[in-house]
């Protein structure tokens, strides 16, 4: 069994590409294609093995793009356990307006998974004969999959001892802090809808995640702010850090997922919150400077590592 499990239940085949400019009406003459496996948990799995980790990638899929999202798994090294579904694997696309700059990602909701379908793949985590340290659920849930799925994930990872670490948004969110995970990972637009507050400042944004803390349903949080960097909440305080001045010219596709990527990997070396953000911080910047979803590069996450200026901000 590997340290690091990851499930994703709504993988995609991602497409990136360029046009000088997106108008609507126009044909957009594109420029070449770039394709990897991609979904919340897939992204983290293949940053987590390109830094070195002893993980593995759970995904259920089907079709020509499931196909393909499989063998690129196997292209990258990442071991992976691919379960079959009727339904096809989604491709999601994005382009980036030359330009301008400017990305447009169009997200596809994904093939509608039968009961069985979905309930295979906790089968097949409740039946493992021994736990993974982390159990990783991220992404969105396709249709048919019902909002308590990352909950029923967290109780599994309960009896089992495992950690429980979630990137989800909506009612899958809100439904599994009700358990209780180890680390969460929302942006900003995700904590300002769980909490329904409007969370204008850093002094909102401290005292939300400290909440989560305090009230048994994270004993970590790790919020990704995009330009205005991120944070990391816990019982021993709140540190913060500003984003690194890096061009977002190629695309922000996989940023989060490669920030919660790093922080795992910090926390599974024994590193503090503190120090685990710097790691998720570096990571998050150096996605931006990779074309479409190729995600970071270890070496740019590396000497990005030493920009990072992370602060204490509230301390228990």
């Amino acid at each position: 069994m590997p340290a690091i499990l990851t499930l994703t239940p709504n993988p995609a085949l991602d497409l990136s590409t360029t046009a000088e400019r997106v108008l609507p009406t126009h044909k957009l003459r594109c420029g070449p294609v770039t394709r990897y496996a991609g979904g919340g948990g897939i992204n983290v799995a293949r940053l987590l093995h390109r830094l070195g980790a002893d993980v593995a990638a759970w995904t259920l899929i089907g079709g020509p793009a499931g196909v393909k999202v499989q063998q690129l798994l196997e292209e990258d090294g990442v071991p992976a356990l691919c379960l079959p579904i009727a339904g096809d694997t989604r491709e999601d696309f994005s382009v980036i307006e030359t330009a301008s700059g400017q990305e447009f990602r169009f997200v596809l909701p994904g093939p509608l998974l039968a009961a069985a379908e979905w309930q295979a793949m906790l089968a097949q985590l409740a039946s493992l004969p021994s736990a993974p340290r982390w159990l990783v659920a991220s992404g969105s849930l396709p249709p048919g999959v019902p909002d308590d799925f990352y909950a029923q994930a967290a109780r599994i990872a309960q009896r089992k001892g495992a950690r429980f670490a979630l990137d989800s948004s909506g009612p899958a969110l809100a439904a599994a802090l009700q358990v209780g995970v180890t680390l969460v990972k929302p942006s900003l637009r995700e904590l300002r809808e769980l909490t329904g507050e409007a969370l204008p400042d850093a002094p909102a944004w401290q005292a939300a995640t400290q909440n989560l803390v305090r009230s048994g349903q994270a004993e970590l949080v790790a919020l990704s702010l995009g330009a205005q960097g991120g944070l990391i909440a816990c019982r021993d305080g709140v540190w913060q850090a500003p984003a690194l001045p890096v061009p977002t010219t190629t695309g922000t596709t996989g940023a989060g997922d490669c920030f919660l990527a790093a922080i795992l990997w910090a926390l599974e070396q024994g590193e503090p919150p503190p120090e685990a953000l710097r790691w998720g911080m570096a990571a998050g910047a150096a996605t931006l400077l990779a074309p479409g979803t190729a995600l970071a590069q270890v070496a740019d996450v590396q000497r990005l590592l030493p920009q990072v200026v992370v602060q204490a901000v509230q301390a228990q």
